[in-house]
């Protein structure tokens, strides 16, 4: 039914705009009446006439009766009659009289008036069927004068009607005709609102319109669901005429974005009709949403200039598909359908404004796989993977590592070896995972960094080899590193698989936690700064537990948290006569943790009491974030686990002193409890610019102030770009934001952040396939030995085990992109990134 109202509309409006074209031959349509009298009483209910009242004249004697004359037929479409009551000379009635005789018309339905115009208002075609229709639109047309006015209207259409917003700069014009012939058909789809005041053009438009010509806008008040939500508005591009009108309705009525799931050559939409080009987002089951969304922004955008379909790589079976994320279809017949690798969503919509820029495209395109052919040459034997970790470890899989300060770790030698050292670091990995490998490297590393390290034995147990080992060692990830020290529990690494990271992970390893200080001076030299010589001297603040005789439950729960935290943090215990005396040099009694930041220029006293180890654990972790933190990728899961939002400083290097001294006010104040004040530098975490993108889609110009809360409704708020960056501007902003009179900028998708696979234990795949394990390899039942998959450049431990089957591909999972969300941004990362990844 809304297809077919829609088919009648276009109809009528065109042949509304053919009948306004065609040259009016003589007053056909214009009716003669002999009387007053006669014309009355010949008046029917609901029939409408304009009538103007003249004495026996000849129609080219007066130009008003020239241009009525001419308007009649036009008239005719619209139901209204155009008539001449001829005037006898011994009339004086109202409507004869000298005062209105040709000097006005009058408009009837039926025997009702409904209004006189003067006739030198109506002084052409154009401003007759445009004065005429405005009168019979009274109630349907709404005429403001005020931006209070417009903005009630919009407050009553929102979530019911959208409104088409006009502004010509006088009435009776053509284009004040062309909007009533519009809102005659339309009328009873869209409010019309009509202004000729050019201070409310002005109010409505962020740039300064040309208030001398007329301007049309589309205000998108249906969809709106909030009452403080504005309603979009979609400026008309072209001249005001009746046929642009209708032409600007149709493409605002269409779907926003197309669904398609059949050949885009066979595809034709209103966009194409209309000769709009249509812009194809490809998309894929695995990622619909983020790409439906991508789709809809890029709408958006184009809206009124090109359609925007969504068109899924699983229902169409074309190869082109495969390699492209963008497609675009020309109105011009015959035209090819340009098949395209986009990096953002600013590339898809220049495309559309920009004509050269597809054949640009193109040209990069082809450089790009002629060098990308050269690059296969050259390395024919190496795959390409949709991981960028497997790619790397696929393309250097060839490549030894230096691992012969790495002892192997059998069944066999595992148990002796732990106690061949007072410290034995063991990874676990499996020779066929690509993050175990990567990992590899990097431990590598390590080995070459603690050569000649005396306590410290680094080993590797490769549980693709020994999966009964590790399954007894209670392994069930890969990688897994563990520091095993005899008589202790081993204590596993939780952090990142950087060497450097590593290396300060072990080497905090060998020092006991918490170290046990035995005098005052000591203690204070440990608060300075002066550590053991195996302790590393940097990137780590010191903790210090002080504690009396009398403290001994909290100092067991300090010693128990630093069992736990070994490795991973730096603390001291100082339980002596005189640790009162110690504690109050700051400000506190025992049990107490002084802190010791910035090589103990600044020390921080806390008080402890009534802490279970793992209360104390938690505080320990949270005092040891910094007050106002650099956001990176190695420290972001730190802050992530606190659960509270971000007030986060995004700039495109290192922030002003000014700037620095300002938030770190605002990160000591009162409120510092309720959320993380911080930063990101966008040149030391680049992935930073991903953010942005994700929150707005384009990169923002820095520095840039949010508010974004992960944890509750995902809703991210932008700091006004017009005020300085200081504390009292910012918490009377935090004030507004908490009042709810601001709104988002934008709100992140409430779906999990999960895996793209769900996790499996690779030892339970493993044990399967050996039954009957034994406890030595020679012992194994034979089998036929597979070939390892990635390639073992571990050096190759002798055994060796079937792989397991994996039904889903990294093809199938992609790697996340960098601008266009979903399946877009992984094939151009794919294309344009993975295939010159060569090192991790």
């Amino acid at each position: 039914m809304p297809a077919q109202k829609d088919r009648w509309v276009s109809s009528l409006i065109f042949l509304l705009f053919c009948a306004s074209s065609i040259p009016k031959c003589g007053n056909a349509s214009l009716q003669q009446e002999p009387s007053p009298q006669h014309y009355f009483s010949g008046l029917e209910a609901g029939k409408t006439s304009l009538a103007f009242f003249s004495p026996s004249v000849s129609p080219g004697a007066h130009p008003f009766l020239e241009h009525v004359g001419s308007s009649a037929e036009a008239l005719q479409d619209y139901g209204v009659s155009v008539v001449k009551v001829n005037c006898p000379k011994e009339d004086v009635s109202r409507y004869c009289g000298k005062e209105n005789a040709l000097r006005k018309a009058f408009l009837f339905r039926g025997n009702r008036l409904i209004r006189e115009f003067p006739t030198d208002a109506l002084f052409d075609v154009n401003s007759i069927i445009a004065n005429v229709l405005f009168a019979l639109l009274f109630n349907e047309v709404k005429y403001v004068e005020t931006l209070t006015d417009l903005e009630n209207i919009e407050n009553v259409l929102k979530g019911k009607s959208n409104m088409v917003f006009a502004y010509v700069p006088a009435t009776g014009t053509a284009e004040h005709r062309a909007v009533m012939e519009a809102a005659f058909v339309y009328g009873t789809i869209h409010q019309f609102v009509l202004t000729t005041e050019a201070a409310l053009l002005k109010a409505t438009s962020p740039d300064d319109p040309d208030v001398s010509s007329a301007w049309l806008l589309f205000c998108h008040c249906q969809q709106v669901t909030e009452p403080a939500q504005a309603c979009r508005r979609t400026a008309l591009a072209q001249p005001l005429t009746l046929l642009n009108i209708h032409r600007h309705l149709k493409l605002m009525g269409a779907p926003l974005v197309t669904e398609v799931a059949e050949d885009p050559e066979k595809i034709s939409t209103v966009h194409l009709q209309l000769g709009l080009p249509l812009v194809f987002i490809l998309s894929q089951k695995e990622t619909y949403e983020a790409d439906r969304r991508t789709a809809e922004f890029v709408a958006w955008q184009l809206l009124g200039k090109a359609g925007v379909a969504l068109l899924s790589r699983d229902l169409v079976e074309l190869n082109v598909l495969q390699r492209s994320n963008v497609a675009l279809k020309t109105p011009d017949e015959g035209m090819p359908i340009q098949y395209l690798v986009l990096e953002d969503t600013d590339e898809v919509i220049t495309l559309v404004e920009d004509k050269n820029k597809v054949k640009q495209i193109q040209e990069d395109e082809q450089e790009e796989e002629e060098e990308e052919d050269e690059d296969e040459k050259e390395n024919n034997n190496q795959d390409i993977q949709d991981d960028q970790v497997v790619e790397a470890v696929s393309r250097d899989k060839k490549r030894e590592l230096p691992l012969e300060q790495i002892l192997v770790l059998t069944e066999e030698n595992f148990h002796s070896s732990l106690s061949e050292a007072a410290r034995t670091v063991v990874l676990f990995y499996a020779s066929w995972e690509a993050v175990s490998l990567a990992v590899l490297r990097s431990y590598s590393e390590v080995a070459a960094h603690l050569q000649g390290t005396s306590g410290v034995l680094l080993s590797r147990v490769n549980c693709w080899d020994w999966p009964g080992l590790c399954s007894q060692e209670n392994v069930t990830q890969f990688p897994t590193l563990r520091v095993y020290q005899e008589g202790q529990q081993p204590v596993t690494y939780g952090g990142m698989w950087g060497a450097e990271e590593l290396s300060s992970f072990i080497l905090l390893s060998q020092v006991s936690c918490p170290l046990k200080l035995a005098t005052m001076d000591e203690a204070e030299g440990y608060l300075r700064g002066e550590f053991p010589s195996e302790l590393p001297s940097h990137h780590h603040t010191s903790l210090l537990g002080v504690f009396s005789s009398a403290t001994s439950k909290a100092r067991e729960a300090f010693e128990e948290a630093g069992n736990i935290l070994s490795g991973h943090v730096r603390m001291g215990m100082y339980f002596e006569d005189d640790a009162l005396a110690l504690s109050q040099k700051f400000s506190v009694s025992p049990p107490a943790l002084l802190l010791a930041r910035s090589g103990g220029r600044s020390v921080e006293g806390i008080a402890l009491s009534g802490h279970s180890v793992q209360d104390m654990v938690q505080m320990i972790r949270y005092e040891l974030l910094d007050i106002f933190p650099e956001i990176t990728v190695p420290n972001l899961p730190q802050y992530l686990q606190l659960g509270k939002p971000f007030l986060i400083l995004f700039s495109a290097g290192d922030i002003s002193q000014v700037e620095s001294k300002e938030m770190l006010k605002l990160a000591k104040g009162r409120s510092q409890q309720t959320f993380v004040v911080c930063w990101l530098n966008l040149k030391k975490t680049p992935v930073g610019y991903g953010i942005l993108r994700t929150y707005f889609s384009t990169t923002p110009p820095l520095p840039l102030l949010l508010w974004v809360n992960l944890h509750a409704g995902g809703q991210v708020f932008k700091f006004p770009s017009e005020q300085s960056i200081t504390e009292m501007n910012i918490l009377l902003w935090l004030e507004k934001l908490q009042a709810g009179l601001e709104i988002p900028s934008s709100t992140l998708s409430e779906e999990d952040w999960k895996p793209p696979l769900p996790a499996y234990d690779f030892l339970q795949m493993m044990e399967p396939s050996v039954p009957e394990l034994s406890p030595h390899p020679g012992d194994t039942p034979a089998q036929q030995p597979p070939k390892n998959p990635v390639g073992d450049t571990a050096g190759g431990d002798s055994a060796t085990r079937e792989e397991p089957s994996q039904e889903s591909s990294a093809e199938e999972v992609g790697v996340p992109g960098r601008g266009l969300r979903g399946t877009a941004p992984r094939l151009a990362a794919r294309d344009k990134q993975g295939r010159r990844h060569s090192e991790l």
